[in-house]
């Protein structure tokens, strides 16, 4: 565990490439439990999994800030949560592109499966995101965030607002 953020692993400024990795019960107070992500780094991960990390603030599987894009294909988050925002993954000012990849049963306060704020543009393809919850945004919330999305799956999702998906 980390008392700052990265539980799991942190980067910052780096690029480096995970293939068949797991990051389990991880825990961080501040930011992303299993993975953060920092200034102008791209992480390149395949097959990876994210399962049952928990974080006190954001980012429970994952934190990606401060212009970060990394690229993720067929990776999974599972049982991940943050008591504030993004159980699966939280991006901040950050544009990471995702492929085949499953959201299932992570919570949060904001963005049950995915969270994005101050100008992130997430791009997703054929990603599926299922039974994840929040108060706003269960599959994923987002605030000042340009998403693009191309045969993505919402099934199941719960939240007071936007149960599939959350967009302010």
């Amino acid at each position: 565990s980390a008392i700052y953020g990265g539980g799991g692993m942190y980067n910052s400024s780096s690029n480096p490439t995970l293939t068949n990795c797991t990051f389990t019960e991880n825990a961080a107070h501040y930011y992303g439990a299993g993975m953060y992500t920092y200034w102008y780094s791209s992480p390149t991960l395949i097959g990876c999994t994210f399962t049952d990390n928990s974080v006190v603030e954001d980012g429970g599987g994952m934190l990606n800030e401060a212009y970060s894009t990394p690229t993720l294909t067929n990776c999974t988050f599972t049982g991940n949560g943050a008591d504030q925002d993004g159980g699966g993954m939280f991006n901040v000012q950050s544009s990471p592109t995702l492929s085949n990849c499953t959201f299932t049963d992570n919570y949060a306060d904001l963005g049950g499966g995915m969270y994005n704020t101050q100008g992130s543009s997430p791009t997703l393809s054929d990603c599926t995101f299922t039974i994840n919850s929040a108060r706003n945004g269960g599959g994923i919330a987002s605030y000042d965030s340009s998403l693009t999305l191309t045969n993505c799956t919402f099934t199941d999702n719960y939240a007071d607002l936007g149960g599939g998906m959350f967009n302010k």
